[in-house]
């Protein structure tokens, strides 16, 4: 039982530690503006922090527990999706990029729901840019790195889910 815990308290901190570095290194100490992509892949990270800490004070051989790591398995592809096309977005010719297009806060006010999802997975200009690198990778290849260990242990979640039922 402990083991079903610590995964899913380790989830947590990854997915708590990578929204707080965004926030408060990227974006208020480096002044870093996040593209749609990035709040998009934000939004994916803090729900699975949640789904992570909801599986975390619940019974290892509940039901929940199989829904949460079914969740998290979920969530965990959303964003390995979202950071490949983020990656893919940035390797494209200059003359190939989109054109900017507005934040995803006025899209959000201004267009229903369905239009801003489209819109953000056109990608814009702004999801091209690439603003900061550490160790050679970019941000999106960084949250590929982290959206992939998250599925594994996501994987590994479900199975000591379904190893406890």
């Amino acid at each position: 039982m402990s083991s079903y815990r610590m995964l899913n308290a380790i989830g947590l901190f990854f997915c708590v530690t990578s929204v707080v570095f965004a926030v408060f290194y990227l974006e208020k100490t480096l002044y870093l503006d996040p593209c749609p992509l990035c709040i998009l892949d934000r939004v994916v990270l803090a729900v699975m922090g949640l789904i992570f800490f909801l599986a975390l004070i619940s019974f290892p051989g509940s039901v929940f527990s199989k829904i949460y790591s079914l969740l998290s398995i979920a969530l965990s592809t959303a964003g390995i999706g979202l950071a490949s096309r983020h990656i893919w977005l940035q390797s494209l010719p200059a003359d190939k990029v989109p054109e900017c297009g507005p934040d995803l806060y006025y899209m959000l006010e201004t267009l229903p729901v369905f239009d801003v999802i489209r819109k953000v997975f056109a990608g814009s200009g702004s999801c091209a840019e690439v603003d900061w690198t550490f160790a050679g990778l970019t941000i999106p290849e960084q949250t590929l790195i982290l959206f992939t260990g998250l599925m594994l242990l996501s994987l590994i979640q479900a199975v000591t889910a379904w190893k406890h039922a």
